[in-house]
């Protein structure tokens, strides 16, 4: 990647405070999350800005099934020069030991691939159901997924557009703290079974309005016995819609076995998805 000479976020502020940012991490409630504003320059984020609206629609990968409504993106090739270094910079060597500290996590390593991450959009109506994240890299499978890191990229956002990202409680008894998702905040976060979040509601945004981010995931070394699917639940008073998400669950298990068995690219699994949405608008 080609980084730009003009500042991006300013990490000496970040880590002049880094202790008593941990602090806030560990306390986190449900899990160990902390919310940071206004992480990167105002020129940078304006850039951003612009290079998002530039990216043609067919370079988006769609994710549309039962549990979620949302499209990705991680060719590198579409994205602008601004954004291709804001990636950098999350993923250099400085930011990551940053990023060790203040979750408390040694020996984290960056996602070069940009597995499940990359940039996110959801359109209206768009959403994606409450869920523990998968815990083991598709193509690295000795990489075990510990965190998560969302950087929000919307020049506006309201309230009564709906997309606040939920975080619940890990016996899904109720939703204990709620994000918005204002533009230039980061949300980062443990990821594990327990890590349960997701904006389950239909997203309200207007017409050529869309819910954007840059999500980031850093990994740990070592063995993963169990490697486990994204485990979406059902809330309490979804009564009959909770067996369809189960079912939905369990068939996405199998197109996770598929992905890494068969190294199948996020393209392919977009166009099962894609035609699996359209038998179910059939029947």
């Amino acid at each position: 990647m080609h980084l730009t000479t003009q500042p991006l976020l300013d990490l000496a502020a970040l880590e002049a405070v880094l202790p008593e940012l941990a602090e806030r991490y560990a306390g986190g409630r449900p899990y160990p999350h902390i919310v940071l504003d206004d992480v990167l320059e105002a020129g940078t984020l304006a850039r951003v800005y612009e290079e998002f609206a530039t990216i043609p629609d067919d370079a988006w990968t769609n994710y549309l099934h039962l549990n979620e409504r949302k499209y990705g993106n991680t060719r590198l090739d579409t994205w602008g020069p601004t954004m291709r270094a804001v990636a950098e910079a999350f993923a250099s060597e400085r930011f990551v030991a940053f990023l060790s500290t203040l979750t408390g996590i040694e020996g984290l390593r960056a996602d070069d691939v940009m597995d499940g991450g990359g940039l996110h959009r959801s359109m209206a109506g768009g959403f994606l159901n409450v869920h523990s994240d998968f815990n083991a890299h598709h193509s690295k499978p000795r990489w075990r997924r510990r965190v998560n890191l969302l950087l929000y990229l919307n020049p506006e956002w309201r309230p009564e557009w709906g997309g606040e990202l939920q975080l619940w409680s890990k016996d899904m008894k109720g939703c204990v703290s709620q994000i918005e998702p204002i533009g230039n905040r980061i949300l980062a976060f443990n990821t594990d079974q327990d890590s349960l979040h997701g904006h389950p509601e239909a997203l309200r945004f207007p017409e050529g309005v869309a819910r954007q981010s840059l999500a980031l995931y850093y990994f740990t070394e070592e063995d993963v016995h169990h490697p486990r699917s994204t485990n979406y639940r059902a809330r309490p008073g979804d009564g009959f819609r909770g067996a369809f998400i189960h079912l939905d669950t369990r068939a996405l298990e199998l197109y996770d076995i598929l992905k890494r068995r068969l190294r199948l690219t996020d393209g392919r699994v977009s166009q099962a998805l894609g035609a699996l949405s359209r038998a179910r608008r059939r029947h």
